[in-house]
């Protein structure tokens, strides 16, 4: 067991949440922030009651105090879904730009490792397939992507920097597609999207011919990624992800079996810029870290299918909520 203290920022997230369970879990004293734009406290309100947690409300791209001493800092604030850093699209330049500056000054005080959350939109709309670490991606910086995909990019060129002139230890993590339970619902990613259409007895909706690609990692085998990784010696960016890779069009049909609707799919057009192949080359962190998923995709499908069948029904028809556009 440790005694040692971790900040994680976004931990009333989907994936803060679990990874607040897991260091707490490993016997770590946990502080849990985030400004709740995107997060919600019932991720995180099992947690309370335990002595070893605390939580603040708090915008990271605004100053951080910690009082005390602090061990590790996980980086995971960032909107991450399309519905929000379009809605909020400065914000989402802002938490991955200052809020990682501050994040990073903060580990500089406090001579913290630190381990920031990057993503596989960094590769943009892919040249390179499967994508790999030293593949430099295919961004549009200006298109609609463009504020979520820059600021995860800007992300690692900062942490790199702070890295590489102030010796701080740095890890960086491109997370590829996740899902599992405390998902948002109706986020507008394509696994909610097509439960939640599911569970409304809808027609699901797929982006263009359905023939783009995505790799689904269930969320424990991610969260164990994030843990092997923090406490590794590897400084350099590191996919972690599910190589499984599966159509849109499949993966629909796959969640009308699993659901045992009988609606079907229908087709919209494509978005602007959406990434048409989505698969980690995992090689790296298999032998860096020892590390490869072990929940499959049926597996992992049905526990996340039966958590949100188990939801309120009002949750269903719960969409997400506007954002302020006020930007101080």
């Amino acid at each position: 067991m440790s005694s040692k203290r971790v900040l994680i920022t976004g931990a009333a997230g989907f994936l803060g949440s679990h990874l607040c369970d897991k260091f707490i879990k490993e016997g770590y004293s946990v502080l849990a922030m985030d400004n709740l734009i995107t997060g919600d406290l019932k991720n995180i309100e099992h947690l309370f009651k335990l002595k070893e947690f605390e939580f603040y409300e708090h915008d990271v791209s605004k100053y951080i105090h910690v009082s005390g001493e602090l061990d590790y800092i996980l980086h995971f604030a960032s909107p991450a879904s399309p519905i929000d850093y379009l809605k909020i699209p400065i914000q989402t330049l802002k938490v991955g730009s200052l809020g990682t500056h501050n994040c990073l000054g903060l580990a500089l005080s406090k001579k913290a490792r630190i381990l920031v959350a990057s993503t596989s939109e960094v590769y943009g709309d892919p040249l390179v397939h499967p994508q790999n670490e030293s593949y430099w991606g295919n961004v549009n910086p200006v298109g609609p992507r463009g504020v979520y995909d820059e600021a995860k990019r800007f992300q690692e060129a900062i942490t790199m920097a702070y890295h590489t002139f102030h010796q701080l230890e740095t890890r960086i993590i491109r997370i590829f597609n996740t899902y599992g339970p405390r998902m948002r619902l109706n986020d507008g990613r394509a696994l909610p999207a097509f439960i939640g259409q599911a569970l409304r007895g809808e027609d699901l909706t797929v982006f263009g011919d359905g023939s783009q690609t995505r790799s689904f990692c269930y969320v424990s085998d991610l969260v164990e990624g994030i843990y092997r990784l923090l406490l590794s010696d590897y400084s350099q960016p590191l996919n972690i992800g599910n190589p499984d890779e599966i159509s849109l069009k499949d993966f629909a049909e796959e969640i009308i079996q699993l659901s045992g609707t009988d609606k079907q799919v229908v087709y919209k057009p494509l978005p602007t810029d959406d990434p048409k192949q989505r698969q980690p080359d995992i090689s790296k962190a298999k032998e860096v870290l020892g590390w490869k998923p072990t929940i499959g995709r049926k597996e992992g499908l049905k526990i996340t299918y039966d958590y949100f069948k188990s939801l309120p029904k009002e949750e269903l028809y719960k969409f997400p909520k506007e954002f302020s556009k006020t930007v101080k």
